[in-house]
Protein backbone atom coordinates (compact mmCIF):
# COMPACT_ATOMS: atom_id res chain seq x y z
CA UNK A 1 0.00 0.00 0.00
CA UNK A 2 1.74 2.78 -1.44
CA UNK A 3 5.64 3.07 0.96
CA UNK A 4 3.62 0.10 3.70
CA UNK A 5 3.70 -3.29 3.82
CA UNK A 6 0.39 -4.11 5.24
CA UNK A 7 -1.78 -7.52 6.06
CA UNK A 8 -4.53 -8.07 3.55
CA UNK A 9 -7.14 -7.38 6.53
CA UNK A 10 -6.80 -4.19 8.69
CA UNK A 11 -9.76 -1.60 10.36
CA UNK A 12 -12.07 0.08 9.37
CA UNK A 13 -12.79 2.38 12.64
CA UNK A 14 -15.85 3.99 11.66
CA UNK A 15 -18.48 1.38 13.28
CA UNK A 16 -17.77 2.41 16.71
CA UNK A 17 -18.31 5.89 16.12
CA UNK A 18 -20.70 6.85 13.06
CA UNK A 19 -23.45 6.04 10.58
CA UNK A 20 -24.55 2.49 12.30
CA UNK A 21 -26.92 3.12 15.29
CA UNK A 22 -25.63 4.40 18.28
CA UNK A 23 -21.94 4.84 18.91
CA UNK A 24 -19.98 2.09 21.13
CA UNK A 25 -19.18 3.74 24.64
CA UNK A 26 -15.79 4.71 25.02
CA UNK A 27 -14.96 1.38 26.90
CA UNK A 28 -16.10 -0.49 24.39
CA UNK A 29 -14.41 1.05 21.14
CA UNK A 30 -11.43 1.24 23.11
CA UNK A 31 -11.49 -2.39 23.97
CA UNK A 32 -11.88 -3.16 20.44
CA UNK A 33 -8.97 -0.70 19.05
CA UNK A 34 -6.45 -2.83 22.04
CA UNK A 35 -7.46 -6.18 21.08
CA UNK A 36 -6.92 -5.39 17.07
CA UNK A 37 -3.27 -4.13 18.18
CA UNK A 38 -2.87 -7.35 20.25
CA UNK A 39 -3.95 -9.23 17.22
CA UNK A 40 -1.51 -7.50 15.18
CA UNK A 41 -3.31 -5.57 13.33
CA UNK A 42 -0.69 -2.76 11.75
CA UNK A 43 -3.89 -1.09 9.14
CA UNK A 44 -6.49 1.35 11.46
CA UNK A 45 -8.53 3.31 9.27
CA UNK A 46 -10.55 6.72 10.51
CA UNK A 47 -11.48 10.02 8.82
CA UNK A 48 -12.53 13.31 9.98
CA UNK A 49 -16.35 12.44 9.42
CA UNK A 50 -16.79 9.53 11.32
CA UNK A 51 -18.06 10.88 14.88
CA UNK A 52 -17.46 14.56 13.44
CA UNK A 53 -14.22 13.97 14.97
CA UNK A 54 -15.14 11.65 17.73
CA UNK A 55 -13.67 8.82 16.05
CA UNK A 56 -10.07 10.14 15.09
CA UNK A 57 -9.82 11.53 18.95
CA UNK A 58 -10.79 7.79 19.46
CA UNK A 59 -7.88 6.82 17.73
CA UNK A 60 -5.15 8.84 18.87
CA UNK A 61 -6.29 8.09 22.41
CA UNK A 62 -6.12 4.50 22.32
CA UNK A 63 -3.32 4.16 19.56
CA UNK A 64 -1.02 7.36 19.85
CA UNK A 65 1.60 5.39 22.24
CA UNK A 66 1.92 2.90 19.75
CA UNK A 67 2.13 5.08 16.83
CA UNK A 68 5.57 3.26 15.34
CA UNK A 69 3.58 0.12 15.13
CA UNK A 70 0.67 1.14 13.15
CA UNK A 71 -0.16 2.60 9.54
CA UNK A 72 -2.45 5.01 10.40
CA UNK A 73 -4.65 6.07 7.87
CA UNK A 74 -7.34 8.97 8.08
CA UNK A 75 -9.54 11.19 5.25
CA UNK A 76 -10.67 14.97 4.56
CA UNK A 77 -13.17 16.39 2.25
CA UNK A 78 -16.01 15.41 4.30
CA UNK A 79 -16.49 17.28 7.44
CA UNK A 80 -19.47 17.45 9.99
CA UNK A 81 -19.76 21.26 10.14
CA UNK A 82 -22.64 22.54 12.66
CA UNK A 83 -24.16 18.96 12.43
CA UNK A 84 -24.42 18.44 8.92
CA UNK A 85 -22.09 16.38 6.30
CA UNK A 86 -20.30 18.43 4.17
CA UNK A 87 -17.97 17.42 1.08
CA UNK A 88 -15.77 20.55 0.59
CA UNK A 89 -12.67 19.77 -1.36
CA UNK A 90 -11.12 23.56 -1.34
CA UNK A 91 -7.40 23.60 -0.65
CA UNK A 92 -7.72 25.66 2.47
CA UNK A 93 -10.51 23.60 4.07
CA UNK A 94 -7.91 20.78 3.48
CA UNK A 95 -5.20 21.98 5.07
CA UNK A 96 -7.57 22.83 8.39
CA UNK A 97 -9.14 19.43 8.26
CA UNK A 98 -5.59 18.12 8.51
CA UNK A 99 -3.81 20.49 10.81
CA UNK A 100 -7.27 19.31 13.19
CA UNK A 101 -6.67 15.77 12.53
CA UNK A 102 -3.17 15.50 13.46
CA UNK A 103 -4.22 17.07 17.16
CA UNK A 104 -7.21 14.54 17.33
CA UNK A 105 -4.70 12.06 16.22
CA UNK A 106 -1.92 12.88 19.10
CA UNK A 107 0.26 12.41 16.02
CA UNK A 108 3.13 14.49 13.85
CA UNK A 109 2.11 12.79 10.63
CA UNK A 110 -0.76 10.80 8.94
CA UNK A 111 0.41 7.76 7.05
CA UNK A 112 -2.03 8.07 4.43
CA UNK A 113 -3.94 10.58 3.75
CA UNK A 114 -7.24 10.16 2.05
CA UNK A 115 -9.88 12.80 -0.43
CA UNK A 116 -12.84 11.31 1.25
CA UNK A 117 -15.12 12.69 -1.65
CA UNK A 118 -14.24 14.22 -4.62
CA UNK A 119 -16.26 17.70 -4.17
CA UNK A 120 -17.91 18.07 -8.05
CA UNK A 121 -17.32 22.16 -7.46
CA UNK A 122 -13.62 21.55 -7.01
CA UNK A 123 -11.22 20.03 -9.93
CA UNK A 124 -9.46 16.93 -7.89
CA UNK A 125 -6.36 18.50 -9.42
CA UNK A 126 -6.56 21.54 -7.18
CA UNK A 127 -7.58 19.27 -3.50
CA UNK A 128 -4.66 16.62 -4.71
CA UNK A 129 -2.34 19.59 -5.06
CA UNK A 130 -3.40 20.81 -1.54
CA UNK A 131 -2.69 17.32 -0.21
CA UNK A 132 0.67 17.37 -1.89
CA UNK A 133 1.81 20.26 0.04
CA UNK A 134 1.13 18.28 3.49
CA UNK A 135 3.24 16.05 1.91
CA UNK A 136 5.89 18.38 1.22
CA UNK A 137 5.65 19.70 4.60
CA UNK A 138 5.80 16.50 6.48
CA UNK A 139 2.29 16.23 7.56
CA UNK A 140 1.81 13.41 5.23
CA UNK A 141 3.66 10.38 4.29
CA UNK A 142 0.87 9.26 1.12
CA UNK A 143 -1.89 10.19 -0.43
CA UNK A 144 -5.45 8.47 -1.19
CA UNK A 145 -8.92 8.79 -2.73
CA UNK A 146 -11.98 7.70 -1.46
CA UNK A 147 -15.51 6.72 -3.89
CA UNK A 148 -14.19 7.71 -7.15
CA UNK A 149 -13.68 6.53 -10.39
CA UNK A 150 -10.70 5.37 -12.89
CA UNK A 151 -10.62 8.61 -14.60
CA UNK A 152 -10.34 11.19 -11.67
CA UNK A 153 -8.09 8.62 -9.96
CA UNK A 154 -5.74 9.03 -13.37
CA UNK A 155 -6.05 12.98 -12.95
CA UNK A 156 -5.20 12.86 -9.53
CA UNK A 157 -2.35 10.22 -10.25
CA UNK A 158 -0.67 12.35 -12.50
CA UNK A 159 -0.67 15.13 -10.02
CA UNK A 160 1.20 13.23 -7.12
CA UNK A 161 1.66 9.33 -6.95
CA UNK A 162 -1.61 7.91 -5.15
CA UNK A 163 -0.97 4.96 -3.16
CA UNK A 164 -4.31 3.49 -2.07
CA UNK A 165 -8.03 4.25 -3.31
CA UNK A 166 -10.40 3.52 -1.24
CA UNK A 167 -13.75 2.21 -2.81
CA UNK A 168 -16.76 0.26 -1.67
CA UNK A 169 -15.70 -3.74 -2.71
CA UNK A 170 -17.93 -6.93 -1.58
CA UNK A 171 -19.51 -9.87 -3.39
CA UNK A 172 -22.91 -7.42 -3.72
CA UNK A 173 -20.76 -4.18 -4.38
CA UNK A 174 -18.89 -4.46 -7.64
CA UNK A 175 -18.57 -0.93 -8.98
CA UNK A 176 -14.26 -1.40 -8.80
CA UNK A 177 -14.45 -3.99 -11.84
CA UNK A 178 -16.03 -1.42 -14.02
CA UNK A 179 -12.47 -0.05 -14.17
CA UNK A 180 -10.81 0.88 -10.80
CA UNK A 181 -9.84 -2.46 -10.05
CA UNK A 182 -7.75 -2.49 -13.12
CA UNK A 183 -6.54 0.61 -13.35
CA UNK A 184 -5.06 0.54 -9.42
CA UNK A 185 -3.29 -2.75 -10.34
CA UNK A 186 -2.17 -0.42 -13.62
CA UNK A 187 -0.77 2.49 -11.43
CA UNK A 188 0.89 0.52 -8.42
CA UNK A 189 -2.39 2.02 -6.55
CA UNK A 190 -3.69 -0.69 -3.22
CA UNK A 191 -7.04 -1.03 -3.69
CA UNK A 192 -8.71 -0.35 0.01
CA UNK A 193 -12.27 -2.47 -0.01
CA UNK A 194 -14.23 -0.72 2.47
CA UNK A 195 -17.51 -2.36 3.85
CA UNK A 196 -16.42 -5.77 2.37
CA UNK A 197 -18.95 -7.54 4.34
CA UNK A 198 -21.76 -5.45 2.99
CA UNK A 199 -22.26 -3.59 6.16
CA UNK A 200 -23.23 -6.62 8.68
CA UNK A 201 -25.63 -8.35 5.65
CA UNK A 202 -22.40 -11.15 4.99
CA UNK A 203 -22.03 -11.40 8.86
CA UNK A 204 -23.34 -14.17 11.02
CA UNK A 205 -25.71 -11.99 11.74
CA UNK A 206 -27.58 -10.04 9.04
CA UNK A 207 -29.65 -6.47 10.53
CA UNK A 208 -32.94 -7.04 10.58
CA UNK A 209 -33.91 -3.53 8.57
CA UNK A 210 -37.25 -3.13 10.85
CA UNK A 211 -35.38 -2.89 13.93
CA UNK A 212 -32.50 -0.50 12.79
CA UNK A 213 -32.82 2.39 15.07
CA UNK A 214 -33.15 6.08 13.86
CA UNK A 215 -29.76 7.44 11.52
CA UNK A 216 -28.49 4.26 10.93
CA UNK A 217 -27.36 4.99 7.24
CA UNK A 218 -28.41 1.40 6.18
CA UNK A 219 -32.19 2.51 6.76
CA UNK A 220 -31.81 4.89 3.31
CA UNK A 221 -30.38 1.83 1.71
CA UNK A 222 -32.34 0.34 -1.34
CA UNK A 223 -31.03 -3.11 -0.37
CA UNK A 224 -32.02 -3.29 3.23
CA UNK A 225 -35.71 -2.30 2.35
CA UNK A 226 -38.93 -4.35 2.21
CA UNK A 227 -39.10 -4.57 -1.63
CA UNK A 228 -35.36 -5.66 -2.11
CA UNK A 229 -34.11 -7.49 1.16
CA UNK A 230 -36.06 -10.69 1.00
CA UNK A 231 -34.72 -11.24 -2.42
CA UNK A 232 -30.97 -10.53 -0.76
CA UNK A 233 -31.51 -12.72 2.01
CA UNK A 234 -32.55 -15.58 -0.40
CA UNK A 235 -29.26 -15.03 -1.87
CA UNK A 236 -27.13 -14.88 1.43
CA UNK A 237 -28.61 -18.49 2.48
CA UNK A 238 -27.02 -19.85 -0.51
CA UNK A 239 -23.70 -18.70 0.49
CA UNK A 240 -23.88 -19.94 3.48
CA UNK A 241 -24.24 -23.30 2.46
CA UNK A 242 -21.08 -22.59 0.73
CA UNK A 243 -19.45 -21.40 3.50
CA UNK A 244 -20.31 -24.16 5.35
CA UNK A 245 -19.15 -26.76 2.76
CA UNK A 246 -15.93 -24.80 2.73
CA UNK A 247 -15.50 -24.76 6.46
CA UNK A 248 -15.28 -21.40 6.86
CA UNK A 249 -17.92 -18.56 8.40
CA UNK A 250 -19.50 -16.26 5.63
CA UNK A 251 -17.92 -13.77 6.98
CA UNK A 252 -14.32 -15.18 6.56
CA UNK A 253 -15.76 -16.71 2.82
CA UNK A 254 -17.11 -12.62 1.97
CA UNK A 255 -13.84 -11.27 2.93
CA UNK A 256 -11.79 -14.12 1.12
CA UNK A 257 -13.37 -13.80 -1.77
CA UNK A 258 -12.53 -9.69 -1.82
CA UNK A 259 -8.73 -10.03 -1.33
CA UNK A 260 -8.70 -12.76 -3.78
CA UNK A 261 -9.60 -10.39 -6.47
CA UNK A 262 -5.62 -9.13 -6.71
CA UNK A 263 -2.27 -9.11 -5.25
CA UNK A 264 -2.90 -4.84 -4.65
CA UNK A 265 -6.32 -5.91 -2.72
CA UNK A 266 -6.61 -5.22 1.08
CA UNK A 267 -10.23 -4.86 2.83
CA UNK A 268 -10.80 -2.93 6.09
CA UNK A 269 -13.80 -4.58 7.74
CA UNK A 270 -15.26 -2.83 10.80
CA UNK A 271 -17.24 -4.18 13.68
CA UNK A 272 -17.80 -3.36 17.35
CA UNK A 273 -17.52 -7.16 18.56
CA UNK A 274 -14.13 -8.61 19.81
CA UNK A 275 -15.25 -11.83 18.38
CA UNK A 276 -16.33 -10.80 14.97
CA UNK A 277 -13.15 -9.11 14.87
CA UNK A 278 -10.97 -12.06 15.58
CA UNK A 279 -13.31 -13.94 13.03
CA UNK A 280 -12.83 -11.84 10.41
CA UNK A 281 -8.46 -11.75 10.93
CA UNK A 282 -8.49 -15.24 11.25
CA UNK A 283 -8.98 -15.40 7.13
CA UNK A 284 -5.62 -14.63 7.37
CA UNK A 285 -4.67 -18.24 8.00
CA UNK A 286 -7.46 -19.28 6.32
CA UNK A 287 -7.11 -21.56 3.23
CA UNK A 288 -10.41 -21.18 0.89
CA UNK A 289 -10.99 -23.28 -2.05
CA UNK A 290 -10.54 -21.62 -5.66
CA UNK A 291 -13.89 -23.47 -5.98
CA UNK A 292 -15.66 -21.66 -2.93
CA UNK A 293 -14.55 -18.50 -3.68
CA UNK A 294 -15.99 -19.09 -7.69
CA UNK A 295 -19.40 -20.19 -6.44
CA UNK A 296 -19.85 -17.35 -4.13
CA UNK A 297 -19.28 -14.47 -6.45
CA UNK A 298 -21.50 -16.63 -8.93
CA UNK A 299 -24.18 -16.39 -6.42
CA UNK A 300 -23.75 -12.92 -5.25
CA UNK A 301 -22.95 -10.20 -7.82
CA UNK A 302 -24.22 -7.05 -9.16
CA UNK A 303 -26.68 -9.32 -11.39
CA UNK A 304 -28.44 -11.03 -8.70
CA UNK A 305 -28.49 -8.26 -5.76
CA UNK A 306 -31.31 -6.60 -5.35
CA UNK A 307 -31.83 -3.17 -5.22
CA UNK A 308 -28.47 -0.39 -5.47
CA UNK A 309 -25.97 0.25 -2.83
CA UNK A 310 -27.00 4.10 -2.07
CA UNK A 311 -30.31 5.70 -2.87
CA UNK A 312 -30.38 8.64 -5.83
CA UNK A 313 -29.44 11.53 -3.90
CA UNK A 314 -26.71 9.62 -2.29
CA UNK A 315 -25.58 8.12 -5.77
CA UNK A 316 -25.24 11.94 -7.24
CA UNK A 317 -22.16 12.77 -4.82
CA UNK A 318 -20.27 9.84 -5.38
CA UNK A 319 -17.48 9.39 -8.23
CA UNK A 320 -17.46 6.06 -8.52
CA UNK A 321 -18.81 4.02 -11.92
CA UNK A 322 -22.15 2.78 -11.50
CA UNK A 323 -22.39 -1.38 -11.83
CA UNK A 324 -25.54 -2.39 -13.83
CA UNK A 325 -28.58 -2.00 -11.94
CA UNK A 326 -26.85 -1.86 -8.53
CA UNK A 327 -25.92 1.51 -8.84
Amino acid sequence: MGPFEVPSIGLGCMNVSHAYGVPATSEAAERLLRTALEEGVTHFDTAALYGFGANEELVGRVLAAHRERIVLASKCGMTGVDGRRVIDGRPETIRRTADEALGRLRTDVIDLYYLHRLDRAVPVEESVGAMAELVTAGKVRALGLSEVSAPTLRRAHAVHPIAALQNEYSLWSRNPEQGTLATAHELGVALVAFSPLARGFLTSAPPDPGGLPAGDIRRGMPRFDDRHYPGNLLLRHELERIAGEAGVTLAQLALAWVVSRGPHVVAIPGTRSVSHLRENLAVLDAVVPAEALDAAGRVLNASTVHGARYNEAALAEIDTERCGRAG
